[in-house]
C-alpha cells in the first residue's frame, strides 16, 4: 500500500465519494483508532467471527503485505474478540492495521505494539459463546449496513472507517486530493480575512435561491468551484 492511498483523511474520502456518485460506504459511528492519531489504509481481510480465535489465525493463512484485516462481530458490546495475542499474529502476517465491528482487550498491550487497531472501545470479557460458522466466514464480512470483500480497501483514522471499492479507488482519492486543496485554499483566505461568505459568494446564492428554491448550495458550490460541504 503506498504512502499516498493513506494521504486523504475520511471526511474528504466520503465527500469525494458523494461527489463521483459512488455508495457511501462507512462504519458506523463510534469506531475509532485505540490510539488517537492512528491511521490505516489497504486491502480488506475480511472475516467473521464465532466465538474463536480460529478463524483468525485461517484468514491470516491468506493475508499479503498491506492487507487490513476487518472483523465482523456483529457490533457485540457483550464480548472482546481481540486482544494482544491476535494482532501480534496479524502484524507477523504483514496486516498494516485491524478493523473491528465490535470490541476489543489488553489495551496498553495493544498500544504498546502499534499496530493501528479500530473498534468501538474496550471490554474485559473474551467470547463464551462457540457459534456455528457460515461457510463463507473467510470470503466477506459485514460491518454495520455494508459487505466487504477483498474487492474493497478500507481507511480510518479519527474521524473513523470508509470502505471504498479497490477498482474505484484511484478516482476518489483524485477526487479526494482535489477538494482538499481547494478546502486548504479556503482556509488560508479565511485565515488572510476574507471570510467564507465572501469566497462562496453567498449573496449571489441566496439571490439564485430566492429565485428558485430548488437551487441548492451544494449546486452552487459546484458552479462555482468552491467547496465545503462535498
Amino acid at each position: 500500500m503506498t504512502k499516498d492511498l493513506a494521504a486523504p483523511s475520511t471526511p474528504l474520502i466520503a465527500d469525494a465519494c458523494l461527489r463521483l456518485g459512488e455508495p457511501l460506504r462507512v462504519a458506523p459511528a463510534g469506531i475509532v483508532p485505540v490510539v488517537a492519531g492512528s491511521r490505516v489504509a489497504g486491502r480488506v481481510l475480511p472475516v467473521r467471527h464465532y466465538g474463536s480465535v480460529d478463524v483468525f489465525l485461517e484468514a491470516l493463512m491468506d493475508a499479503r503485505p498491506g492487507d487490513v484485516l476487518v472483523i465482523d462481530n456483529a457490533g457485540r458490546r457483550d464480548e472482546a474478540c481481540i486482544g494482544d495475542l491476535a494482532v501480534l499474529e496479524a502484524r507477523a502476517a504483514g496486516v498494516v492495521g485491524v478493523v473491528l465491528w465490535g470490541l476489543h482487550r489488553d489495551t496498553p498491550d495493544l498500544i504498546e505494539i502499534g499496530l493501528p487497531v479500530f473498534s468501538y472501545g474496550r471490554h474485559a470479557p473474551g467470547p463464551v459463546r462457540l457459534d456455528e460458522r457460515d461457510p463463507d466466514a473467510l470470503a466477506t464480512a459485514r460491518f454495520g449496513d455494508h459487505r466487504v470483500t477483498t474487492a474493497d480497501l478500507v481507511f480510518g483514522d479519527d474521524d473513523g472507517v470508509v470502505f471504498v471499492a479497490a477498482d474505484r479507488a484511484d478516482a476518489v482519492l483524485e477526487a479526494a486530493g482535489a477538494l482538499f486543496r481547494t478546502e486548504r485554499e479556503q482556509a488560508r483566505l479565511i485565515r488572510a480575512g476574507r471570510t467564507l461568505r465572501t469566497q462562496t459568494r453567498f449573496d449571489e446564492y441566496l439571490v439564485r435561491r430566492a429565485e428558485d428554491p430548488s437551487f441548492t448550495f451544494r449546486r452552487h458550490l459546484r458552479r462555482i468551484g468552491g467547496a465545503i460541504e462535498e
